[in-house]
């Protein structure tokens, strides 16, 4: 039996959203926007890399149906961020770095299906971890628009809910210590500098990269009581120990939480299944 569930959630993106629909906070609101235009690509990358381990790997059937609902998960975010990043673009606000990411993924491509994995669970740990904040620390969203404050967390449901599933893949197909930390190492430069720089070109093109209050949130939403900073740190040393697995950091009781007092903004479209 699967522990995961294939949702449909009540958003219309159709409708569009405000420019700085996360609390009037330009600063908050560029960052999630960064990180939603390299969603549909990563998505795909992580797709690509769980239907690609062996099935004769796949020995645990509870690990099978969790690869195959992982899939379903991921191409509904995949949808959903498509439709979001397009609402963006009628902002002004492009993906500045959707063709060095299309030539990085090409190379990925190449590579065998270990190697995909073990870049697959590095940044699902960053999604997993970031999904955590989303749920723990309600700050990150406040005062944001209602309908994409829902979208985002029933994306950091999901995300918390599967994040077990490529790296249990990954070491069910033979996949090692050394290969997954030397992933994590180049992935973790990788997305930081990927998102640090779409975060800048958004808030130049929004008219707000040189204004004080930009910076002053800035610092806030990474060093505040609540920041970014703090959150990451004990998580993101945690994954180069020998002994990680992602369900060591139990959050399971955040998951519980949103979806019962939520359970009007959501169905099953698969539910859980062998």
């Amino acid at each position: 039996m699967s522990t995961l569930t294939v949702r449909k959630i009540d958003v219309d993106l159709s409708q569009g959203f405000g420019r700085h629909w996360n609390g009037g906070d330009a600063y908050r609101t560029q960052l999630f926007n960064a990180l939603s235009m390299s969603f549909p690509r990563g998505e795909q990358l992580f797709i690509d890399a769980v239907r690609d381990v062996p099935q004769a790997c796949l020995t645990d059937p509870v690990l099978r149906a969790e690869v195959r609902d992982f899939i379903g998960q991921e191409a509904t975010h995949r949808h959903l961020h498509t439709q979001y990043n397009k609402g963006l673009e009628q902002h002004g606000l492009p993906y500045t770095r959707e063709e060095k990411l299309k030539k990085r993924l090409a190379r990925v491509d190449k590579l065998g299906v270990l190697d995909r994995l073990a870049i697959t669970c590095a940044l699902e740990h960053y999604t997993a971890v970031l999904a955590d904040g989303v749920l723990r620390r309600p700050d990150w969203l406040d005062g944001a628009e209602p309908h994409m404050k829902t979208l985002w967390y029933w994306h950091a449901v999901e995300e918390t809910e599967h994040k077990g599933v490529a790296f249990d893949a990954y070491v069910a197909a033979g996949g090692g210590y050394w290969r997954r930390v030397a992933w994590y190492l180049h992935a973790s430069m990788v997305f930081a500098y990927d998102s640090f720089m779409q975060t800048m070109h958004n808030l130049r093109n929004d008219g707000q990269l040189f204004r004080l209050r930009t910076w002053g949130s800035a610092v806030n939403t990474w060093f505040g009581r609540s920041g970014l900073a703090w959150h990451l740190a004990k998580p993101v040393l945690a994954y180069l120990s020998p002994r990680f697995h992602p369900w060591r950091h139990d959050n399971r009781k955040l998951i519980e939480d949103w979806l019962q007092d939520n359970s009007a903004s959501w169905r099953p479209v698969r539910a859980k299944s062998a």
